[in-house]
């Protein structure tokens, strides 16, 4: 750490006590609690759990307020956490495909097995400042908050019996899956890593890629096959039992998209896929996700790479917001030498170039002229 400030280490423990001074903001108004954080910036909870990979609201709520709203820095403060943990195995694949769910739609199919479900979403609302809010005003009681215990088949699914779309990846169970929380990023990434990439990434700097796919800036022209939100079991295998045991459920939002069909002389022309996955109600992130993700396998289709999106190496080695956010933000801590040291030069190379320059006299001029 440098600590080449005037004061040093007690100017350092000065800016931690205005520090949590500022955090607390006005005494005279209540103290949030984590409860009101959790239930009430919900949302923002969600992210600092995906970000953060680490599923607990009530620690992404305290990092959140810690970190005084700031979402990147909460996020850093999860992963901070998460590192400390012990590991003591992993759970098997959840099946979203049982999943509770509260919301799902499809911009598809209109009529779909189970229906549409709209659930708790700003999309149709009219984006004006509500001044209840401000007065504290109790809200109506929705008609219905409880998940749907119907089994809703995946979009996906029912064009994969027609042969529609490519056939989802099997799970191979003796196939490794790569850690990069615990292994250094290496390239070419198989998907696995890919998507793990993905779920922790920055979620405007996913936006931005998305978006550009949509704009022209690599092969992409998607569906939404399928949103849906909702509840699933997780299950661990307990050795000495030998069988799966339920852990609990966490809420997730699964993205499928639907992708610009392909063929060739051998193969049927068929849609391509693009998946997302994150906890908690992350519907722009997964939908985000999903288009990336269907961008990132151009290697593995055959297709030309010629968008950033595309590039697997730029995109996960940029994606990172806690990374990013160190490398910028590094550039506030001291660089005395380093500055004097290119001042010194830029001034002898300029004093170089000075001497170096010779004046034409006025004589010499005219003749000229």
């Amino acid at each position: 750490m440098y600590v080449a400030v005037k004061g040093g280490e007690r100017a350092i423990e000065n800016a931690h006590r205005l520090l949590a001074h500022e955090r607390r903001g006005d005494r005279e108004v209540p103290e949030l609690s984590l409860a009101q954080i959790s239930g009430q910036l919900s949302l923002g909870v969600d992210r600092i759990m995906t970000e953060g990979s680490l599923y607990d609201r009530e620690l992404a709520a305290l990092a959140l307020k810690q970190a005084r709203g700031d979402m990147i820095e909460a996020i850093f403060l999860v992963r901070a956490f998460r590192a400390t943990l012990p590991r003591f195995g992993a759970s098997e694949p959840v099946d979203t495909g049982q999943m509770q769910v509260r919301r799902r739609i499809s911009s598809t199919f209109k009529d779909i097995p189970g229906g549409q479900i709209l659930g708790p979403t700003f999309d149709y609302t009219h984006r004006l400042l509500d001044p209840e809010l401000a007065e504290g005003s109790k809200p109506e009681a929705p008609a219905t908050a409880e998940a749907s215990a119907a089994t809703m088949p995946r979009v996906t699914d029912i064009l994969g019996r027609d042969g529609l779309i490519e056939p989802s990846p099997q799970l191979d169970a003796n196939s490794p899956v790569g850690d990069l929380t615990r292994e250094p990023l290496s390239f070419p990434a198989d998907r696995d890593l890919r998507l793990q990439n993905l779920a922790r990434a920055d979620e405007g700097f996913l936006l931005a890629l998305g978006y550009s796919t949509q704009r022209g800036y690599g092969r992409s022209h998607p569906f939404a096959g399928e949103i849906r939100l909702g509840e699933v079991e997780v299950e661990f295998m307990a050795e000495d039992v030998g069988f799966a045991v339920p852990l609990g459920a966490v809420t997730l939002t699964e993205c499928q998209m639907v992708n610009q069909f392909k063929g060739s002389a051998t193969e049927a022309p068929c849609f391509t896929r693009g998946y997302g996955l994150a906890f908690g109600q992350s519907e722009r992130k997964t939908m985000s996700m999903a288009l990336v993700d269907r961008s990132l396998r151009a290697r593995e289709l055959g297709e030309e790479i010629v968008a950033p999106a595309q590039d697997e190496e730029f995109v996960m080695s940029h994606s990172d917001n806690v990374q990013a956010t160190g490398f910028v933000e590094h550039l506030k801590l001291p660089h005395y030498v380093d500055f004097q040291s290119e001042l010194g030069l830029l001034r002898k190379l300029r004093q170089e170039f000075s001497e170096a320059t010779v004046e034409i006299p006025e004589p010499m001029q005219e003749a000229a002229e």
